[in-house]
């Protein structure tokens, strides 16, 4: 892995760029700069850049790039001595807002203008991102004399808007699905926002039609994903391998936090344009956001799910190393298995006292083809006989086939279908609080970050299956087993008077 010495390689203090901004805002910026280079990258080389052709190519149009864009553009385009790319798949990681949508710009650029590439195509996720991207692109060129004389036309037609220079030269916008299925060899793809490509579908449509390409490349830029980020942890664990000594022509050139301290200091490695076009009070103000999103957002780093309903903060403050269920204490178990029913889960939970209750992650089953829910009962059985059970609780949708087998064995159960909504709400209400505490353990807090809230009606929400971008099985477990846990002693819950 790359060291923090090599991280901090090449940092400066940008001069045009730190004046500009102090005559802008008129004020002290503090001399705090963001850092120029990656904090991880794939082994650079000493191969010649045809990068530095698009930093001219901005000058030209009277813009001046950022070190960090110059540095990236430089290493993402060496050339091999056959004049093909070292790198045909590069990937650019850097937080929101430091200029990473110009790179992408400037590259289309150089693809229609500088290098004649007959077909380039740029992707997103949605199509309005896409025509946004394209809106920016038509402005640089209409600004530029130079740019705008070589332009032949431009096509606005919703959804297959086209740019085509006197060369032959084409750029295309498509967006998601299978859209790029029939295009015939472009020579350059750019994904945009790769963190929400979270289906192999979508980029394999894309991917495939550079088999023809005489010198293809696929460029990405992005900031940090979550468990859904099918493509770009593809792509990150290429680029880890790479750096521990694999053979592998990726570039991967990653701007992100080392830690996920919530400072100003450790944001400048995910914000190189910070003391150039971010101003540090810009950064401070969403410093009290929620917690996934500013690291994500601002401090490019990975977390379980964007869109998680527990809060990871939250659930790390109910963390309890000592805790575990006792023999004799009454016990409830929560059971669930996921829609594709490859995975299940298993919780226990036990009252505390002081309305305080604590869960533990038992057991936990994987198949890759189908659970076999006598098994899952067999192994289910063993802990309704170790522990004093009130109720195996379980939802009739996902593990109706496990409870008909445990009922003819005597073990109680308890369909929780009616009272799911009520379960997830209580369980949030219990985290949020501090009311919960948990047997540290990493499928169960992976889970519990990976759950993702499920509106319903008025108000009502669960914690949907499908939803989620990985099996939660586990989380919706301690929901049905919180339900039980968070009952009142008494039938008066609250007293007035």
């Amino acid at each position: 892995m790359t060291s923090h010495a090599e991280a901090l390689e090449g940092h400066q203090e940008p001069q045009d760029g730190s004046n500009r901004l102090q005559s802008v805002l008129g004020r002290d910026t503090e001399g705090l700069y963001g850092h120029t280079t990656p904090r991880i990258h794939t082994p650079l080389n000493d191969l010649p850049s045809r990068g530095l052709e698009l930093v001219d190519l901005a000058s030209e149009i009277s813009i001046e790039l950022m070190p960090w864009q110059k540095f990236f553009l430089e290493h993402s385009h060496k050339v091999l001595p056959n004049g093909r790319w070292a790198s045909p798949v590069v990937v650019g990681c850097v937080a929101r807002q430091n200029g990473k949508s110009f790179l992408m710009q400037l590259r289309i650029l150089g693809g229609l203008f500088l290098w004649k590439e007959s077909l380039q195509i740029g992707s997103a996720h949605t199509l309005s991102t896409s025509l946004e991207q394209f809106r920016q692109l038509v402005s640089l060129i209409e600004g530029s004399d130079y740019l705008a004389k070589q332009v032949k036309r431009i096509r606005w037609s919703h959804g297959s808007e086209e740019i085509e220079t006197l060369h032959g030269t084409r750029f295309i916008i498509k967006a998601g699905g299978s859209s790029a299925r029939g295009v015939s060899k472009p020579e350059t793809i750019h994904l945009d926002e790769l963190r929400e490509m979270t289906d192999l579908e979508s980029f394999a449509s894309l991917r495939y039609t550079l088999m023809a390409a005489k010198n293809p490349m696929i460029i990405s830029y992005t900031n940090a994903g979550d468990a859904a980020s099918i493509v770009l942890n593809q792509f990150r664990q290429r680029a880890m391998q790479a750096i521990g000594g694999a053979k592998d022509d990726i570039g991967y050139f990653e701007w992100s936090a080392p830690t996920d301290e919530v400072s100003l200091e450790n944001a400048a490695y995910s914000n190189p344009a910070l003391g150039i076009t971010i101003h540090p009070d810009n950064i401070r103000a969403v410093f009290n956001d929620p917690p996934d999103v500013v690291q994500t957002e601002v401090l490019c780093r990975w977390v379980q799910s964007i869109q998680s309903c527990v809060d990871s903060s939250k659930w790390a403050a109910c963390s309890e190393p000592d805790f575990d269920l006792k023999e004799d204490e009454l016990t409830w178990l929560g059971v669930d298995l996921s829609p594709d029913r490859k995975f299940a889960a298993l919780v226990g939970a036990q009252k505390l006292g002081n309305e305080t209750f604590g869960v533990k992650l038992l057991h936990t089953w994987e198949n890759p083809l189908q659970l076999d829910d006598k098994a899952i009962a067999n192994d289910l059985a063993v802990y309704a006989r170790k522990y004093p059970v009130e109720h195996v609780l379980y939802s009739r949708r996902t593990s109706g086939a496990v409870a008909s087998r445990l009922a003819p064995a005597g073990i109680p159960t308890f369909d929780m279908d009616a009272a799911y909504p009520q379960a997830c709400d209580e369980m949030l209400g219990a985290i949020n609080s501090g009311r919960l505490r948990y047997r540290p353990n990493p499928e169960l807090t992976a889970q519990m970050l990976s759950a993702v809230q499920l509106r319903r009606g008025d108000g009502g929400w669960v914690i949907g299956r499908r939803a989620s971008s990985t099996a939660v099985a586990a989380s919706v477990a301690t929901a049905l087993v919180t339900h039980f846990a968070t009952r009142p002693e008494t039938d008066l819950d609250i007293m007035v008077g």
